[in-house]
C-alpha cells in the first residue's frame, strides 16, 4: 500500500528596505502580516514567528539584508 503525502508550498513574500535593519516587530508591521504594534508583540511572545527558520521571541531581533521570517504560512525574505 502506496501513501502520498502533499507537503504544501510556503508562500514567499520579498520584504525590501532602505536601512541596515529592520525590527521584527516593524517587519511584521511594514509586511502587513499583523495589523499594529501590539499584535506583533503578542504573536512574537506566543512564539508564531520563525527568524531564519528557529522560533524567535524576541520582537526587537535586528533582520538584515537575506534574513527571512515566517509568520501565518508565509515566509518573508528581507532585502535592501
Amino acid at each position: 500500500m502506496k501513501i502520498k503525502v502533499r507537503i504544501a508550498q510556503k508562500k514567499t513574500e520579498k520584504l525590501r528596505i532602505d536601512t541596515d535593519f529592520i525590527r521584527l516587530d516593524s517587519a511584521l508591521k511594514f509586511a502587513n502580516a499583523v495589523s499594529s504594534g501590539g499584535e506583533a508583540k503578542t504573536v512574537v511572545l506566543d512564539g508564531k514567528v520563525k527568524v531564519n527558520g528557529e522560533v524567535c521571541l524576541q520582537r526587537g531581533k535586528k533582520l538584515r539584508e537575506n534574513d527571512s521570517f515566517e509568520f501565518g504560512g508565509v515566509i518573508y525574505e528581507v532585502e535592501k
